[in-house]
């Protein structure tokens, strides 16, 4: 029997392997194959995420960290398990010298027009060498690409909202022909080309890390002269920095909605939290570990996630459209956008919520009252019109 149940296993194995050869370097689908996995549904989805792995990595950026000599490791960008645990209010002090591999965490949601894909750099620490200055545990920024569909493989970018802070700042591609909608366009999107892909350039600050699009941190733009990190994207391990003056690390993508990954760990704690967060999309944190020492200030559980990023006084636009509603947040953000579709192909965050049995009228702990989950779920009806 063992005998038997191996050949149907090479067999099913050598039929599947087209599959696998149209994604080559995606792990996720790797790990499908080689476990045995073969429903129609289970191979459905580790398609879908070696398209998505594949996406991801063709449009990451390359990454300028500004960092600050009084503490290099405060702005190393790393996992948010780096000290292999999900326990987040034990993040500031794990964090010793920084020697942890660089990560950044993606998503990808699709729309029937477009890709929308979420980047998200994570520090231990938002932190400050100044007297009366706040200070807290655990720090996550981002940056949001809209990405078009034109018949090319991986698509063409187009915007992109970025996370600085309480604020989201605006950019478009110089050829996108996207105007300005209820918020005003920050500036343009610059473009390097790495790995075979025009990569657009993101930036974050030092201490703070607030998010922008490149050049528009100004302590740091590459020079030779100042200190400061380029990240850039490899299908490999991450790596970790020389010092806080090196211009090649490389960072490792994670899924944040791989299986046990990030999104599980909300899922997990969306009604009860314990370990990784507070509530709906905030970080468990506190002033353990030296944060808020030498006259400054700590806040507790002050860092949220994408599904809880939100500007301050950006109109009608809510907490959490960011990663759950990104076609909306777009709409809103932005004119101009032509053949535009609000319907999605494929969101795990809002799939995932309605599989969990959350509705309008049932939501998970801290949720935002000005997101009605069943409106949301009307733009899963896969189809693929106006």
């Amino acid at each position: 029997m063992l005998k038997q149940l191996s050949a149907v296993t090479s067999r099913v194995t050598a039929l599947l392997a087209p599959v696998y050869s149209l994604f080559p370097q995606s792990t996720q689908l790797k790990r499908a194959l080689t476990a045995g996995v073969f429903s129609l549904s289970s191979l459905s989805a580790a398609t879908h995420a070696g398209f998505h792995e594949d996406l991801a990595y063709y449009h990451a950026p390359i990454h300028y960290q500004d960092t600050d000599n009084t503490f290099y490791p405060g702005d190393y960008i790393t996992a948010i398990d780096y000290d292999f645990d999900w326990i987040s209010n034990n993040n500031w002090d794990h964090l010793s010298n920084g020697l942890w591999p660089a990560t950044v965490y993606y998503s990808v949601v699709e729309s029937c027009s477009h890709y929308f894909i979420t980047y998200a750099f994570f520090h231990p620490r938002d932190w400050d060498d100044k007297a009366f200055q706040n200070e807290h545990e655990n720090d996550l920024e981002g940056a949001l690409f809209m990405v078009k569909k034109d018949g090319s493989n991986y698509g063409r970018m187009q915007a992109m909202i970025t996370v600085f802070h309480n604020d989201f700042y605006a950019y478009t591609a110089p050829d996108s022909g996207i105007a300005n909608g209820h918020e005003d366009i920050d500036g343009s999107i610059s473009f390097s080309d790495y790995d075979g892909s025009a990569r657009a350039k993101t930036a974050q600050e030092a201490k703070g890390h607030g998010l922008k699009a490149w050049p528009y941190i100004p302590d740091f733009k590459g020079e030779s002269n100042r200190d400061g990190i380029i990240y850039y994207p490899t299908r490999g391990a991450g790596e970790y920095p020389s010092s806080g003056n090196d211009r090649m690390v490389k960072y490792e993508l994670v899924d944040i909605l791989e299986p046990n990954g990030f999104w599980s760990q909300q899922l997990n704690e969306a009604n009860m939290p314990s370990q990784t967060f507070s509530t709906w999309g905030t970080f468990q944190g506190n002033n353990s570990g030296g944060c808020g020492s030498g006259w400054k200030n700590c806040s507790n559980n002050a860092a949220h996630t994408p599904w809880r990023w939100d500007d301050k006084d950006d109109g009608a636009s809510y907490k959490g459209e960011f990663a759950m509603h990104p076609a909306q947040l777009f709409d809103h953000y932005f004119d101009n956008l032509g053949n535009y579709s609000h319907h999605y192909i494929d969101n795990r965050y809002l799939s995932d919520l309605r599989a969990a049995g959350f509705s309008a009228s049932f939501t998970p702990q801290g949720f935002t009252e000005n997101l009605n989950l069943d409106q949301m779920y009307a733009s899963l009806n896969g189809q693929c019109s106006q």
